[in-house]
Protein backbone atom coordinates (compact mmCIF):
# COMPACT_ATOMS: atom_id res chain seq x y z
CA UNK A 1 0.00 0.00 0.00
CA UNK A 2 1.14 3.68 -0.92
CA UNK A 3 1.42 6.38 1.71
CA UNK A 4 0.29 9.76 1.10
CA UNK A 5 1.77 12.75 2.32
CA UNK A 6 -0.93 15.34 3.47
CA UNK A 7 -0.52 18.94 5.15
CA UNK A 8 -3.54 20.09 6.87
CA UNK A 9 -5.13 23.17 8.35
CA UNK A 10 -4.26 22.47 12.29
CA UNK A 11 -5.14 25.95 13.63
CA UNK A 12 -6.43 29.31 12.08
CA UNK A 13 -4.36 32.38 12.65
CA UNK A 14 -4.61 35.53 14.78
CA UNK A 15 -3.13 38.02 12.86
CA UNK A 16 -0.05 36.94 10.83
CA UNK A 17 -0.11 33.07 9.71
CA UNK A 18 2.72 31.04 11.15
CA UNK A 19 3.77 27.75 10.25
CA UNK A 20 2.42 26.47 13.35
CA UNK A 21 -1.03 26.72 11.55
CA UNK A 22 -0.11 23.59 9.64
CA UNK A 23 0.82 20.12 10.03
CA UNK A 24 2.07 17.38 8.21
CA UNK A 25 0.82 13.90 8.39
CA UNK A 26 1.10 10.60 6.72
CA UNK A 27 -1.97 8.49 5.67
CA UNK A 28 -2.56 5.37 3.39
CA UNK A 29 -3.72 5.66 -0.45
CA UNK A 30 -7.27 4.41 -0.43
CA UNK A 31 -7.87 1.86 -3.11
CA UNK A 32 -9.98 3.19 -6.16
CA UNK A 33 -13.54 2.48 -6.30
CA UNK A 34 -15.57 2.98 -9.59
CA UNK A 35 -14.87 5.30 -11.74
CA UNK A 36 -12.17 7.27 -9.69
CA UNK A 37 -8.70 8.30 -10.83
CA UNK A 38 -5.34 7.88 -8.70
CA UNK A 39 -3.12 11.02 -9.49
CA UNK A 40 0.39 11.59 -8.65
CA UNK A 41 1.33 15.30 -7.72
CA UNK A 42 4.40 16.58 -9.51
CA UNK A 43 3.65 20.24 -8.32
CA UNK A 44 1.49 22.23 -5.82
CA UNK A 45 0.09 25.64 -6.91
CA UNK A 46 0.84 28.74 -3.89
CA UNK A 47 -1.65 31.32 -4.34
CA UNK A 48 -2.22 34.38 -2.18
CA UNK A 49 -6.24 33.72 -2.09
CA UNK A 50 -5.27 30.61 0.25
CA UNK A 51 -4.46 32.93 2.97
CA UNK A 52 -8.38 34.47 2.91
CA UNK A 53 -9.31 30.69 3.25
CA UNK A 54 -7.66 30.42 6.40
CA UNK A 55 -9.48 32.76 7.78
CA UNK A 56 -13.03 31.84 9.74
CA UNK A 57 -14.83 35.56 9.04
CA UNK A 58 -16.87 35.24 6.15
CA UNK A 59 -15.55 35.77 2.06
CA UNK A 60 -15.99 34.85 -1.06
CA UNK A 61 -15.59 31.02 -0.57
CA UNK A 62 -15.91 28.93 2.58
CA UNK A 63 -13.12 28.80 4.96
CA UNK A 64 -10.88 26.16 4.73
CA UNK A 65 -11.78 23.69 6.83
CA UNK A 66 -9.61 22.56 9.93
CA UNK A 67 -7.86 19.12 9.91
CA UNK A 68 -8.42 18.87 6.42
CA UNK A 69 -6.12 18.95 3.63
CA UNK A 70 -5.32 22.65 2.61
CA UNK A 71 -6.66 23.33 -0.94
CA UNK A 72 -4.30 24.09 -4.09
CA UNK A 73 -4.06 23.54 -7.30
CA UNK A 74 -1.54 20.49 -8.83
CA UNK A 75 -0.30 18.74 -12.07
CA UNK A 76 0.43 16.03 -12.15
CA UNK A 77 0.80 12.18 -13.46
CA UNK A 78 -2.34 9.47 -13.31
CA UNK A 79 -0.41 6.45 -11.59
CA UNK A 80 -3.83 4.46 -11.67
CA UNK A 81 -7.53 4.68 -13.38
CA UNK A 82 -10.52 3.16 -13.21
CA UNK A 83 -12.09 5.69 -15.45
CA UNK A 84 -12.29 5.03 -19.25
CA UNK A 85 -11.25 9.15 -19.74
CA UNK A 86 -8.44 8.63 -17.82
CA UNK A 87 -5.16 6.23 -18.86
CA UNK A 88 -1.96 6.07 -16.61
CA UNK A 89 0.26 8.16 -17.71
CA UNK A 90 -2.21 11.09 -18.76
CA UNK A 91 -0.38 14.81 -17.48
CA UNK A 92 -3.89 16.36 -15.60
CA UNK A 93 -4.16 19.34 -13.73
CA UNK A 94 -6.98 20.04 -10.68
CA UNK A 95 -7.60 20.65 -7.30
CA UNK A 96 -5.69 18.04 -5.51
CA UNK A 97 -4.86 20.27 -2.46
CA UNK A 98 -1.27 20.31 -0.43
CA UNK A 99 -0.56 16.64 -0.61
CA UNK A 100 1.48 13.70 -2.55
CA UNK A 101 -1.87 12.30 -4.26
CA UNK A 102 -5.46 12.29 -4.67
CA UNK A 103 -7.94 9.96 -5.48
CA UNK A 104 -10.25 12.12 -7.77
CA UNK A 105 -14.29 10.93 -8.96
CA UNK A 106 -13.33 10.98 -12.86
CA UNK A 107 -16.63 12.25 -13.63
CA UNK A 108 -17.00 15.20 -11.50
CA UNK A 109 -17.18 18.37 -13.63
CA UNK A 110 -13.45 20.70 -13.38
CA UNK A 111 -12.43 18.49 -10.98
CA UNK A 112 -9.41 16.95 -13.28
CA UNK A 113 -8.07 18.26 -17.21
CA UNK A 114 -5.79 16.47 -19.18
CA UNK A 115 -2.82 18.83 -20.45
CA UNK A 116 -0.34 18.55 -23.80
CA UNK A 117 2.99 19.60 -22.65
CA UNK A 118 4.47 19.38 -25.70
CA UNK A 119 4.89 23.16 -26.11
CA UNK A 120 3.42 24.03 -22.67
CA UNK A 121 6.24 22.53 -19.59
CA UNK A 122 3.35 21.07 -17.13
CA UNK A 123 4.33 23.57 -14.28
CA UNK A 124 2.93 26.64 -16.50
CA UNK A 125 -0.64 25.11 -16.52
CA UNK A 126 -0.50 25.85 -12.59
CA UNK A 127 0.58 29.60 -13.76
CA UNK A 128 0.44 31.18 -16.67
CA UNK A 129 -1.55 28.75 -18.91
CA UNK A 130 -3.62 28.06 -15.56
CA UNK A 131 -5.83 29.71 -13.13
CA UNK A 132 -3.71 32.90 -12.89
CA UNK A 133 -3.30 33.08 -16.40
CA UNK A 134 -7.04 32.77 -17.20
CA UNK A 135 -7.47 35.45 -13.90
CA UNK A 136 -5.40 38.20 -15.45
CA UNK A 137 -7.33 36.94 -19.13
CA UNK A 138 -10.65 37.79 -17.05
CA UNK A 139 -9.81 41.13 -16.00
CA UNK A 140 -8.21 42.68 -18.73
CA UNK A 141 -10.62 41.21 -21.27
CA UNK A 142 -14.06 41.17 -19.97
CA UNK A 143 -13.33 44.30 -17.08
CA UNK A 144 -11.12 46.38 -18.29
CA UNK A 145 -11.38 45.63 -22.05
CA UNK A 146 -8.92 48.03 -23.25
CA UNK A 147 -8.37 49.58 -26.97
CA UNK A 148 -5.35 49.99 -28.69
CA UNK A 149 -3.64 52.50 -27.37
CA UNK A 150 -4.65 53.08 -23.74
CA UNK A 151 -2.43 52.57 -20.59
CA UNK A 152 -3.22 49.78 -18.59
CA UNK A 153 -1.23 49.40 -15.12
CA UNK A 154 -0.81 46.21 -12.82
CA UNK A 155 0.38 45.41 -9.79
CA UNK A 156 2.43 42.44 -8.91
CA UNK A 157 3.51 42.95 -11.94
CA UNK A 158 6.18 40.40 -12.06
CA UNK A 159 3.72 37.16 -10.23
CA UNK A 160 1.99 34.40 -12.16
CA UNK A 161 -0.93 37.10 -12.79
CA UNK A 162 0.49 40.53 -13.17
CA UNK A 163 3.11 38.65 -15.86
CA UNK A 164 0.32 37.11 -17.94
CA UNK A 165 -1.66 40.46 -17.88
CA UNK A 166 0.84 42.07 -19.25
CA UNK A 167 1.59 40.03 -22.55
CA UNK A 168 -2.27 40.04 -23.06
CA UNK A 169 -2.39 44.07 -22.79
CA UNK A 170 0.82 44.09 -25.15
CA UNK A 171 -0.69 41.74 -27.14
CA UNK A 172 -3.97 44.04 -27.57
CA UNK A 173 -1.79 47.02 -28.32
CA UNK A 174 -1.83 48.81 -25.12
CA UNK A 175 0.98 50.55 -22.79
CA UNK A 176 1.58 48.42 -19.98
CA UNK A 177 3.25 49.70 -16.71
CA UNK A 178 3.91 47.56 -13.89
CA UNK A 179 3.98 47.75 -10.26
CA UNK A 180 6.34 45.18 -7.85
CA UNK A 181 8.51 45.34 -5.63
CA UNK A 182 12.37 45.23 -5.51
CA UNK A 183 14.81 46.40 -8.90
CA UNK A 184 15.19 42.86 -10.41
CA UNK A 185 11.87 42.41 -10.32
CA UNK A 186 10.88 45.55 -12.26
CA UNK A 187 13.76 44.78 -14.48
CA UNK A 188 12.42 41.94 -15.43
CA UNK A 189 9.13 43.26 -16.36
CA UNK A 190 10.60 45.39 -18.35
CA UNK A 191 13.53 43.45 -20.05
CA UNK A 192 11.80 39.93 -20.31
CA UNK A 193 7.92 40.51 -20.15
CA UNK A 194 8.14 43.61 -22.60
CA UNK A 195 6.18 46.06 -19.95
CA UNK A 196 6.78 49.62 -21.13
CA UNK A 197 7.73 50.35 -17.66
CA UNK A 198 7.78 48.90 -13.84
CA UNK A 199 7.57 50.99 -10.99
CA UNK A 200 9.65 50.18 -7.41
CA UNK A 201 6.79 50.46 -4.93
CA UNK A 202 9.44 49.77 -2.07
CA UNK A 203 11.49 53.37 -2.84
CA UNK A 204 7.95 55.06 -2.16
CA UNK A 205 7.11 55.98 1.22
CA UNK A 206 3.20 56.81 0.60
CA UNK A 207 0.97 56.58 -1.87
CA UNK A 208 1.31 60.59 -3.00
CA UNK A 209 5.13 59.60 -4.02
CA UNK A 210 4.07 56.60 -5.69
CA UNK A 211 1.76 58.47 -7.60
CA UNK A 212 4.20 61.11 -8.69
CA UNK A 213 6.09 58.14 -10.22
CA UNK A 214 3.17 56.60 -11.99
CA UNK A 215 2.35 59.86 -13.46
CA UNK A 216 5.72 59.90 -15.09
CA UNK A 217 5.10 56.67 -16.25
CA UNK A 218 1.75 57.18 -17.71
CA UNK A 219 1.81 60.60 -19.05
CA UNK A 220 -1.38 60.54 -20.35
CA UNK A 221 -3.33 58.94 -17.50
CA UNK A 222 -4.60 55.51 -16.38
CA UNK A 223 -7.52 53.68 -18.46
CA UNK A 224 -8.10 50.63 -16.64
CA UNK A 225 -5.82 48.80 -13.58
CA UNK A 226 -5.96 45.34 -12.90
CA UNK A 227 -5.44 45.32 -8.78
CA UNK A 228 -3.56 42.57 -6.72
CA UNK A 229 -2.33 44.66 -3.85
CA UNK A 230 -4.80 47.06 -2.51
CA UNK A 231 -3.90 49.86 0.19
CA UNK A 232 -1.04 52.18 -0.84
CA UNK A 233 -0.90 50.93 -4.36
CA UNK A 234 -4.51 51.26 -5.11
CA UNK A 235 -4.64 54.97 -3.90
CA UNK A 236 -1.59 55.74 -5.65
CA UNK A 237 -3.63 54.32 -9.39
CA UNK A 238 -6.91 56.32 -8.19
CA UNK A 239 -4.58 59.37 -8.45
CA UNK A 240 -4.12 59.01 -12.41
CA UNK A 241 -6.88 57.62 -13.69
CA UNK A 242 -8.60 58.60 -16.14
CA UNK A 243 -12.24 59.47 -16.40
CA UNK A 244 -14.42 56.12 -17.33
CA UNK A 245 -11.06 54.46 -15.91
CA UNK A 246 -12.02 50.53 -15.14
CA UNK A 247 -10.43 48.78 -12.37
CA UNK A 248 -10.50 44.71 -11.89
CA UNK A 249 -10.05 43.66 -8.52
CA UNK A 250 -8.62 40.48 -7.89
CA UNK A 251 -6.88 40.43 -5.00
CA UNK A 252 -6.11 42.75 -1.71
CA UNK A 253 -2.48 40.81 -0.40
CA UNK A 254 -1.91 44.00 1.67
CA UNK A 255 -5.09 42.88 3.74
CA UNK A 256 -5.14 39.30 3.82
CA UNK A 257 -3.85 39.36 8.15
CA UNK A 258 -7.44 40.94 8.33
CA UNK A 259 -6.70 44.88 8.89
CA UNK A 260 -8.84 46.92 6.64
CA UNK A 261 -8.04 48.62 4.25
CA UNK A 262 -8.99 52.28 4.09
CA UNK A 263 -9.62 53.60 0.35
CA UNK A 264 -8.20 57.44 0.80
CA UNK A 265 -10.04 58.80 -1.58
CA UNK A 266 -13.37 57.68 -2.75
CA UNK A 267 -14.47 60.59 -3.94
CA UNK A 268 -12.59 59.32 -7.43
CA UNK A 269 -14.87 56.80 -8.04
CA UNK A 270 -17.29 59.52 -8.81
CA UNK A 271 -15.42 62.29 -10.03
CA UNK A 272 -13.83 60.25 -12.79
CA UNK A 273 -16.70 57.86 -13.45
CA UNK A 274 -14.74 54.70 -12.55
CA UNK A 275 -16.30 51.71 -12.97
CA UNK A 276 -14.43 49.24 -9.90
CA UNK A 277 -15.66 45.31 -10.14
CA UNK A 278 -14.33 42.54 -8.21
CA UNK A 279 -14.08 39.31 -9.35
CA UNK A 280 -13.43 35.54 -8.95
CA UNK A 281 -12.21 33.50 -12.14
CA UNK A 282 -13.78 29.50 -10.79
CA UNK A 283 -16.90 31.64 -11.65
CA UNK A 284 -16.66 32.31 -15.08
CA UNK A 285 -15.95 28.93 -16.27
CA UNK A 286 -17.23 29.67 -19.50
CA UNK A 287 -13.92 31.96 -20.56
CA UNK A 288 -11.67 29.02 -19.66
CA UNK A 289 -11.26 27.22 -22.87
CA UNK A 290 -10.68 30.58 -24.61
CA UNK A 291 -7.91 32.36 -22.62
CA UNK A 292 -6.44 28.81 -22.02
CA UNK A 293 -6.06 29.01 -25.90
CA UNK A 294 -4.42 32.72 -26.30
CA UNK A 295 -2.25 32.03 -23.20
CA UNK A 296 -0.83 28.91 -24.76
CA UNK A 297 -0.19 30.79 -27.76
CA UNK A 298 1.63 33.24 -26.06
CA UNK A 299 4.06 30.64 -24.12
CA UNK A 300 4.67 28.43 -26.94
CA UNK A 301 5.80 31.50 -29.52
CA UNK A 302 7.63 33.15 -26.75
CA UNK A 303 5.85 36.42 -25.83
CA UNK A 304 5.39 35.23 -22.40
CA UNK A 305 8.57 33.69 -20.39
CA UNK A 306 6.89 33.13 -16.98
CA UNK A 307 8.98 33.25 -14.15
CA UNK A 308 9.15 30.31 -11.38
CA UNK A 309 10.46 30.13 -8.22
CA UNK A 310 10.60 26.18 -6.71
CA UNK A 311 9.71 25.23 -3.25
CA UNK A 312 11.17 21.45 -2.84
CA UNK A 313 9.20 18.99 -1.02
CA UNK A 314 5.93 19.06 0.26
CA UNK A 315 7.19 20.13 4.27
CA UNK A 316 8.44 23.58 2.27
CA UNK A 317 4.99 24.31 1.62
CA UNK A 318 4.07 26.40 4.49
CA UNK A 319 7.59 28.22 4.59
CA UNK A 320 6.93 29.04 0.84
CA UNK A 321 3.91 29.86 1.43
CA UNK A 322 4.19 32.82 4.23
CA UNK A 323 7.23 33.80 1.39
CA UNK A 324 4.69 34.55 -0.73
CA UNK A 325 2.39 36.44 1.31
CA UNK A 326 5.48 38.69 1.57
CA UNK A 327 6.82 39.20 -1.51
CA UNK A 328 10.05 36.83 -1.59
CA UNK A 329 9.08 35.11 -4.36
CA UNK A 330 10.09 35.69 -8.03
CA UNK A 331 6.76 34.68 -10.32
CA UNK A 332 5.04 32.07 -10.03
CA UNK A 333 5.35 30.23 -6.29
CA UNK A 334 5.24 26.55 -7.17
CA UNK A 335 6.48 23.46 -4.36
CA UNK A 336 8.28 20.14 -6.34
CA UNK A 337 6.36 17.09 -5.11
CA UNK A 338 8.67 14.77 -7.22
Amino acid sequence: MQHNQQILLDNRPVGEATTSNFKLVETPVAALEDQQVLVRHHYLSLDPYMRGRMNESKSYAQPQPLGEVMIGGTVGEVVESRHPKFKVGDKVVGMGGWQLFSVVDGNAAGMLRKVDTTHVPLSHYLGAVGMPGVTAWYGLVKIIAPKAGETVTVSAASGAVGSALGALAKARGCRVVGIAGGKDKCDYVVKELGFDACIDYKEHKDYLSLSKALREACPNGIDGHFENVGGMVLDAVMLRTNAFARIAVCGMIAGYDGAPLPMTNPALILVNRMKIEGFIVSEHMEVWPEALSELGNLVGSGKLRPRETVANGLAAAPEAFLGLLKGKNFGKQLVKLI
